[in-house]
C-alpha cells in the first residue's frame, strides 16, 4: 500500500477514534471517573424540547418604565435649562415632577423650551406666582408606546443575554400584558441564570460629593438613631435612607451602598457613599464590554468600550474633575469608585470591585446585551420535562432507528459492496456530527435532528452520485478501475457544487437567524462539511486500498430504470400552471396565517397556559391519548420534574378558551380520577414568533438567497440561481399551502420542515443543473435547449428516484411510528420530498429554458 493511502486510512481511523471518545459520554453514563476527568466528560446537550430544563415567568414593572422614561427626559431637561441659564428647582409628585423658578421670566422660557424641543413630556398644570411652577408628565402617546413596547424590548434584550450566556435553544415568548416565558434547556447553575435574565443593567457614571463624604460618620449616627426610633426597619432600602435623610444631605445628592468584596476573605463589604444626583454618562452610550484580568491584584475586572459619543463625553468629565473620584452605578449599586488621575482619551473605562470571573462575565453579558427598559420580578421559577414528552421522544428516536436501518439495508441490496461502503460512511457522517455537537457544546434539539436527517439524506445522495457515474462509465465500456475513478472525479463538482450551495444558506440562518433556525442551520453546517469528508474522501480510500492490493471491486449494481427517453419539456405548460395554482395556495396560507386566521399553534396564535396539580405521578403519554381521543386539538403538554405537576398549552383565545379548560377538566377528572388533577392557575401567552425573530428569520432567508444565487451565477449563469431560488420558494410555499388547506396545525415544527425541504430540494435542483451545464458543454450550444434538458434530467431520473426511495423510508417511518407530535412534521418532510423531486424537474429546468427563450445558453469555465 502506498504511503499516501496509509496516512489517509491512519486520519480516518484517528478521526474515528476521536468522535467515539467525544460521544462516549454521551450515551453511556457510568464511564470511569478517570475518562471523564483526563479525557473526556461533557455530554452531548439536548434542548429543552428533548431533556427539560428551567421555566421562568417574568413579569415586566410597565409602571416603572414609564416613570425612569419620564426621569430620563426631566432630567435632560434640567440640562438643558442650566445651558439656557434657567435656575430650577425639580421635585418629584405622584403624577409628575413639579418644576420650581425664580421668576416669571425663566418659567416663560421654560414652557417655550419644553413646547419646542420636548414632544414627549405634557404640562398638567401651571402655576404662576412669585415662585410660578410647572407640573409635567410623560404625555399620552409617549407613554402608550413604552406601555406597548416596554415588554417587546424587555423580551429582546433578555433574549440576546441568554445568547451570550451560552444557553442555546432557548423558548423566550410574551405572555399577557406584561409577563415573559422563559425556558432554558439543561441550565446547570439555575441560580446564576436568573440573576442574568432578571439584572435591570442601568449603568450610570456619577460624582462622589466629596465634601459631604467628610460627614459620612454623621450619617451613620443619623441612620442608628432611625433603627431605634423605629423610623428604619432593618433590612432598609436605599429608598428608605434617601427619605430618612433628605433633609441632611446637599440638594441635589444620594446616598448609595457600595458593594465590594473582601480579596482575602471573599466576603461582602457593604458601605455608604454620597453622590450628586446628577448622570454624567449612561450605559446606553457603552458600545462594547469585556472581562479582563490584571491590575494591582491580578483579578477579573470589566473593560468598556464607549461610542464615539460616549467617548467625547467621557474625555471631558475626567479632564474637568481630575482628582475627583467617579462612581460607576450598576442598577443603583455603586460597584466601583476610582479616583480621576488625569484626563482620559479613546473611550475606554474599566468597573472592578474584587468580581470572580463569572460575576465579571455576567455584568459584560449584560452590559454588551443593554439594559432592560423596566425592572422584571421572578413571578414563577419551576423544571419543567420535555416539551415533546419522553414517550414522544421515545417514539421519535424508534422512528429514526427503523429509517435508518432501512436505508442501510436498501443501500446493501442495490449496491451489494458498494452500498456497504456507502452504508459505513453514514454511519461515520453522523458520529462525526454528533462528536462535533459534543466537542462545541452545540445543542441537539428538534430541528437539529431535522437537520441530521437532511445530512444523512445528502449523504446518501453523494454516494449515489459516484456510483451512478460508476455505472456509466462502465455502459461506456470502461474496465471496473477505471470507472471507479473517474465516477469520484466526474461526480466530484456536483456533490461540491450541491453542499456549498446548502451551506451557503445554513451559514446565512447561522449568522442571522435565533431559535430554532439557528439550531437547525448549526447541525446542517457542520453536517455538510463531515459529509464532504466522509462522501469524497473516506469512501474512496477503500477503493484506492482494495485496488493498491490488487483486487479491483466487482461493481454489479441492480438496476431501476434503464435509459428512459421522456420528453420533460413537453409538460412544462401543465406543470407552470400546476405549480402557479401551488403557488397561489401557498401565498392565501401566508396571508391567513399573517391575519392569525388559520390554524395556528400555540407558537404562532397565542392561547393560555394551564396549570394542573394531581395528587400522584402521571404518565404523560397516557394523557395525550386520552385527551387526543377526546378530540382536542392545538394542545401541547408538558409535565414538571418530581412536582406531579402537568402544563397544558391551549392555542385557543382567552374569550373562547373557557369551553375548552372545562372539557380538559372534566376528562382528567373521568379518566383519571385516581390522580385527582386541580386547575390551580392559568394565564395568557404570547406568540414564540416575535416580531424581532420574524425580522432576523426574513433577514437570514433573503441573504441565504442572495448568496447561493451568487454562487450559481458564479459557476453557472444567473438565470440557474435565480430558477433555483424559484423553486425553493415554490416547494415551501406549495407545502405551506396544502397544509392550509388540509387545516394542519401551523407550528414551529412546520417551521423546521420547510427548511428542511428548501434544503432538499436546492440540493436535487443543483444535481440537475450541474448536469444540465455538463450536457452543453458536450453537446455544444448548437444541440436544442430542450432536447440538453430532457438528456440530463433522464441521465439524472435513476439517482433522484434513488434518493427520493431512501429519503422516503426514514420520512414514512417517522410519520408511521414517530407518534401523534412528529405526524406533521413527517407529512411536512413528505409533501416537501415530492414537491422538492417535481419542481426540480418542471419548474427549476423550466424557468430556466424560459429565461435563455429556448436557446442553449453560452457557459464559461
Amino acid at each position: 500500500m502506498p504511503r499516501y493511502l496509509k496516512w489517509k486510512v491512519l486520519l480516518v481511523a484517528i478521526l474515528t477514534l476521536v468522535s467515539v471518545i467525544l460521544v462516549l459520554p454521551s450515551f453511556y453514563q457510568n464511564l470511569p471517573s478517570w475518562f471523564k476527568k483526563y479525557v473526556y466528560g461533557a455530554r452531548l446537550k439536548l434542548g429543552l424540547d428533548l431533556q427539560g430544563g428551567m421555566h421562568v415567568v417574568l413579569k415586566v414593572d410597565v409602571d416603572k418604565a414609564i416613570h425612569n422614561a419620564l426621569n430620563a427626559s426631566v432630567q435632560d431637561l434640567r440640562e438643558a435649562l442650566g445651558k439656557h441659564g434657567i435656575k430650577v428647582v425639580i421635585k418629584e409628585a405622584p403624577e409628575g415632577f413639579v418644576l420650581s423658578f425664580g421668576n416669571e421670566k425663566d418659567f416663560a422660557r421654560a414652557k417655550d423650551l419644553i413646547d419646542r424641543e420636548y414632544p414627549e413630556l405634557k404640562i398638567l398644570e401651571e402655576r404662576p406666582g412669585k415662585y410660578p411652577e410647572i407640573k409635567v408628565a410623560l404625555s399620552a402617546e409617549r407613554a402608550q408606546f413604552i406601555r406597548e413596547h416596554a415588554v417587546e424590548q424587555s423580551l429582546e434584550v433578555i433574549r440576546n443575554r441568554i445568547d451570550q450566556f451560552g444557553v442555546t435553544e432557548p423558548v423566550i415568548v410574551r405572555q399577557g400584558k406584561d409577563k415573559i416565558v422563559v425556558q432554558l434547556p439543561g441550565v446547570k447553575d439555575p441560580e446564576r441564570a436568573l440573576k442574568l435574565i432578571g439584572q435591570t443593567a442601568q449603568l450610570e457614571f456619577k460624582l462622589v460629593d466629596e465634601e459631604a463624604m467628610q460627614k459620612i460618620d454623621f450619617y451613620y449616627r443619623l441612620i442608628d438613631q432611625a433603627l431605634k426610633d423605629g423610623r428604619l426597619k432593618p433590612n432598609y432600602t436605599r429608598e428608605d435612607l434617601n427619605r430618612i435623610l433628605r433633609s441632611y444631605l446637599p440638594p441635589g445628592d444620594e446616598i448609595y451602598f457600595w458593594v465590594t468584596r473582601d480579596r482575602d476573605t471573599g466576603r461582602t463589604i457593604k458601605r455608604l457613599i454620597i453622590l450628586h444626583r446628577r448622570a454624567l454618562l449612561t450605559g446606553d452610550m457603552v458600545k462594547t464590554a469585556h472581562v479582563r484580568i490584571g491590575g494591582p491584584y491580578n483579578e477579573p475586572y470589566v473593560s468598556l468600550t464607549l461610542t464615539s459619543r460616549g467617548a467625547r463625553i467621557f474625555e471631558r468629565i475626567t479632564g474637568e474633575n481630575v482628582g475627583r473620584r467617579l462612581a460607576i452605578v450598576l442598577d443603583n449599586v455603586v460597584r466601583s469608585a476610582p479616583v480621576i488621575r488625569e484626563r482620559i482619551p479613546g473611550g475606554q473605562a474599566q468597573i472592578s470591585g474584587g468580581f470572580t470571573y463569572e460575576e465579571a462575565s455576567d455584568l459584560a453579558i449584560v452590559l454588551r446585551a443593554g439594559a432592560l427598559p423596566a425592572p422584571v420580578e421572578v413571578i414563577q421559577n419551576i423544571t419543567v420535562g420535555p416539551t415533546l414528552g419522553r414517550d414522544s421522544i421515545h417514539k421519535g428516536l424508534l422512528s429514526g432507528v427503523i429509517g435508518g436501518v432501512a436505508v442501510l439495508v436498501f443501500m446493501i441490496i442495490y449496491y451489494r459492496f458498494s452500498g456497504f461502503v456507502a452504508d459505513v460512511a453514514l454511519v461515520l457522517n453522523v458520529l462525526f456530527l454528533l462528536a462535533v455537537l459534543s466537542l462545541f457544546r452545540a445543542t441537539l434539539t428538534l430541528p437539529g435532528i431535522a437537520g441530521i436527517i437532511l445530512t444523512m439524506g445528502m449523504g446518501v445522495d453523494s454516494n449515489v452520485l459516484i456510483f451512478e457515474r460508476m455505472r456509466e462509465e462502465l455502459l461506456l465500456g470502461r474496465p471496473p478501475r477505471a470507472a471507479i475513478n473517474a465516477g469520484y472525479d466526474r461526480a466530484f463538482w456536483t456533490i461540491v457544487d450541491a453542499h456549498v450551495t446548502t451551506l451557503i444558506t445554513a451559514l446565512a440562518l447561522f449568522l442571522f437567524g435565533t431559535g430554532p433556525i439557528k439550531g437547525f442551520a448549526v447541525t446542517l453546517s457542520a453536517g455538510i462539511v463531515i459529509n464532504l469528508f466522509t462522501a469524497i474522501f473516506a469512501t474512496r480510500i477503500v477503493y484506492d486500498a482494495l485496488i493498491a492490493k490488487g483486487k479491483t471491486p466487482r461493481i454489479n449494481f441492480l438496476q431501476i430504470i434503464g435509459k428512459p427517453k421522456i420528453n420533460f419539456m413537453a409538460a412544462r405548460r401543465f406543470c407552470f400552471a400546476l405549480s402557479g395554482a401551488l403557488v397561489a395556495l401557498g401565498l392565501l396560507a401566508f396571508v391567513q396565517i399573517s391575519r392569525g386566521v388559520a390554524n395556528l399553534g400555540v407558537d404562532f396564535g397565542g392561547g393560555v397556559l394551564a396549570y394542573y396539580k394531581a395528587e400522584k405521578a402521571f404518565k404523560l403519554d397516557a394523557i395525550r391519548k386520552v385527551l387526543s381521543e377526546t378530540g382536542l386539538k392545538g394542545i401541547q403538554l408538558q409535565d414538571v420534574k418530581n412536582e406531579n405537576l402537568l402544563l397544558v398549552r391551549v392555542r385557543e383565545k382567552t374569550e373562547t378558551v373557557g369551553k375548552t379548560e372545562k372539557l380538559i377538566s372534566k376528562v382528567l377528572s373521568e379518566k383519571f380520577p385516581e390522580l385527582k388533577f386541580k386547575l390551580i392557575g392559568k394565564e395568557e401567552i404570547g406568540s414564540a414568533i416575535s416580531k424581532e425573530l420574524k425580522r432576523k428569520a426574513i433577514i437570514a432567508i433573503l441573504i441565504s438567497l442572495v448568496g447561493f444565487i451568487l454562487y450559481l451565477a458564479f459557476r453557472f449563469k444567473i438565470s440557474f440561481g435565480v430558477a433555483a431560488a424559484v423553486a425553493t420558494f415554490h416547494d415551501v410555499l406549495a407545502v405551506l399551502g396544502i397544509f392550509y388547506l388540509l387545516n394542519r396545525e401551523i407550528s414551529l415544527l412546520l417551521v423546521t420542515a420547510l427548511l428542511t425541504l428548501a434544503g432538499y430540494s436546492l440540493t436535487d435542483t443543483v444535481v440537475i443543473f450541474d448536469r444540465i451545464r455538463e450536457n452543453i458543454r458536450k453537446l455544444g450550444e448548437r444541440t436544442p435547449f430542450s432536447e440538453i434538458i430532457n438528456r440530463s434530467v433522464n441521465e439524472m431520473l435513476a439517482r433522484t428516484i434513488i434518493t427520493t426511495l431512501t429519503t422516503m423510508l426514514v420520512i414514512l417511518s417517522i410519520l408511521i411510528f414517530g407518534g401523534v407530535v412528529l405526524r406533521d412534521f413527517a407529512l411536512a418532510l413528505f409533501l416537501g420530498v415530492i414537491v422538492g423531486t417535481y419542481s426540480s424537474v418542471f419548474v427549476a429546468s423550466p424557468i430556466v429554458y424560459l429565461w435563455h427563450k429556448g436557446k442553449t445558453p453560452k457557459l464559461g469555465g
